[in-house]
Formats: C-alpha cells, sequence, structure tokens
C-alpha cells in the first residue's frame, strides 16, 4: 500500500501539471479535461459533443502533448469510406506484391472530428478498433499502438448530412461529456490569453506530464484501487435502476457498470487515493450513462434530457454508509 500511495501521489502531481497547462489555454473547461483523464486512466474512449468552436480539438492535442504521444485527426464526412479511416492493401508493381497501408487510424491517440457525418458503414469500421484494438486485414493482424486513446466529437445542434450513432455504438465510448459555452468571464480570459500568445504555439513547447510507462504503470495501479463490497452493490443498483425506470425506454448495459467502476477508480487515483468513495461514482456516473439510456416520448416532450433522469436516480438511491 506505501508503494502504491506514493505513485498515486505522482500522479496527482502529474494530473494537476496537465490541468495547469491546458487551463493556461482552455478557460472554463476544466471538468472535460477531468473526464478525458480519467477515461485514458480508465482505459476508455470518449465522445464529446458541443458546438464548433468550443476547444475540443485543441484539448485532444494538449492532451496527447501532455502524454508524449503520437496524435492523429480524422474528419469524418458522408463520402469517407472504412479503408479511408482503417487502412488499405496496395499493389506495388515493383515487387508483384500487395502491401498494407496503414490508415490515420494507426495513432495513439485520435481525435474524430464528427463522427456522425459518415456513414453507418465507416462509423462501424472505427468503434471496432475501438474494441478490439486491432484492424485485420486479408487475414492479418495489425494491433493498435499503445495506449489507442479516442476522442469523437459531435455536433448537437446540426442534423443536416448526419448519421446518427446507434445506441449499440454508443456503448462503446466509456463517457459521453457534454461542451458548454464559456462563461463571460472565462471568455475574457481566452481572448486576453490569445492576445498574450501572439500567435506562438504553445502545444509544441509543452513538456510531456507522463511518459507511456507512466501511463502503463498508473493504469495497473488503477485497477488495485479499493473499492468495498458495497459501493460495488451501490454501483449495480444504480444501473438496475435505469432498467426499471417510468421514465426510460432503454436502461444502462452491463458495461456500463463495470465503466462506472474502472472509471471511480480512476477519479480516486487522479486525487492520490487508493480507495473509491460514493463522491467519485457519483461524478462518473452521468457521463457514463447519459448516452446508453433512452427517454420515454413523454419525458422527451416535457423537455427532460437523461441527466434529469440519471440525477432523479441518484437522489432516489441510498448512499453506503
Amino acid at each position: 500500500m506505501f508503494e502504491s500511495r506514493i505513485d498515486l501521489s505522482k500522479l496527482k502531481d502529474a494530473v494537476e501539471h496537465i490541468r495547469a497547462h491546458v487551463a493556461s489555454i482552455i478557460v472554463g473547461q476544466e471538468d472535460m479535461v477531468q473526464s478525458i483523464i480519467a477515461a485514458i486512466l480508465a482505459d476508455g474512449h470518449v465522445l464529446l459533443e458541443g458546438v464548433p468552436g468550443v476547444a475540443k480539438t485543441m484539448t485532444a492535442k494538449l492532451i496527447a502533448s501532455s502524454l508524449n504521444t503520437g496524435f492523429s485527426r480524422i474528419q469524418f464526412t458522408p463520402d469517407l469510406m472504412p479503408s479511408d479511416v482503417v487502412g488499405t492493401m496496395i499493389f506495388n508493381p515493383k515487387n508483384a506484391e500487395f502491401s498494407f497501408k496503414q490508415g490515420p487510424v494507426f495513432s495513439q491517440i485520435v481525435l474524430v472530428d464528427e463522427i456522425n457525418r459518415a456513414p453507418a458503414k465507416t462509423q462501424a469500421a472505427l468503434l471496432e478498433v475501438m474494441e478490439e484494438r486491432q484492424v485485420t486485414i486479408d487475414g492479418v493482424t495489425h494491433p493498435m499502438e499503445y495506449p489507442f486513446f479516442v476522442i469523437a466529437t459531435q455536433n448537437p445542434v446540426e442534423h443536416e448530412g448526419t448519421y446518427r450513432l446507434p445506441e449499440a455504438q454508443l456503448d462503446r465510448f466509456l463517457f459521453k461529456i457534454h461542451v458548454q459555452y464559456p462563461t463571460l468571464d472565462n471568455e475574457a480570459d481566452i481572448i486576453g490569453g490569445f492576445h498574450n500568445r501572439k500567435g506562438k504555439n504553445t502545444i509544441q513547447t509543452q513538456s510531456a506530464a507522463l511518459t507511456i510507462d507512466d501511463l502503463r504503470t498508473y493504469r495497473a495501479a488503477v485497477q488495485n484501487i479499493h473499492i468495498e463490497e458495497k459501493l460495488i452493490r451501490y454501483i449495480a443498483t444504480i444501473i438496475h435502476q435505469t432498467r426499471n425506470n417510468a421514465s426510460l425506454y432503454l436502461g444502462a448495459s452491463p458495461r456500463a457498470s463495470l465503466g462506472t467502476l474502472t472509471a471511480s477508480k480512476a477519479i480516486a487515483a487522479m486525487n492520490g487515493m487508493d480507495f473509491v468513495t460514493p463522491e467519485h461514482i457519483r461524478e462518473v456516473v452521468f457521463p457514463i450513462l447519459r448516452h446508453r439510456i433512452q427517454l420515454t416520448p413523454e419525458r422527451e416532450m416535457e423537455g427532460d434530457t437523461p441527466d434529469d433522469v440519471i440525477k432523479e436516480i441518484v437522489e432516489k438511491t441510498d448512499v453506503p454508509r
């Protein structure tokens, strides 16, 4: 336990370093940064939903630079084919042989902009890689490079020319994070910071806070975080309530339970703690559930959101003491 505490203390310092660097450029999005780091430690992927221009792409680049990993960006469009994402076989006339040309998904951190712009076949190709961490072409398996983390974005207000992600595919994402507009004060700080940087590329000058070896160590540490049996039951109860709720047409799958467990451990580790508390569980349950449940038409007509129902469920569930 003593060694674990030393590691978690170092992790907490590294997380604070990443938060501070991102906050110096992107003001007011601390919750988004916190959730992205937690997802990386929990070995999950993230779906960001927000209007254009709220720093989704910039945040992904800053996180990649903080971890000293490779970064790739894929702009999804209606004419994008699966081979444009995962790669394809290319014929080489010099040796009369085919060779595999890797697609842009072969990177350590992959940003997929506007995932709902591409048709279902292309979406499925990406989501299969997210689950399997590998691509199989002509019977040959090509593994992804560690840690392979996907950040996908979608625009919630523009639906023309988009393809809605099915619930079964949404379930592949650990978190769905709502990216809000900045407040007036935050926007003033953003403008002032942009003016003071005078076009300087702050991403290239960022030193890595965590190495790949560090990430391997901390991911293993997250798995060893202690959680009491009553808190495991608490997680199961919350997820079970989504399947027996009159306001929901579709409840959450067991994958949501496992995601809540791992994500709450990651939040605990990020705060230098080697045990999970109910507060850690409540912090992650909203981004884990909001894309896995579906409201009844009646609740949708009333203007309610999945977060409203999740809040009702959490408030009605007794907290273990």
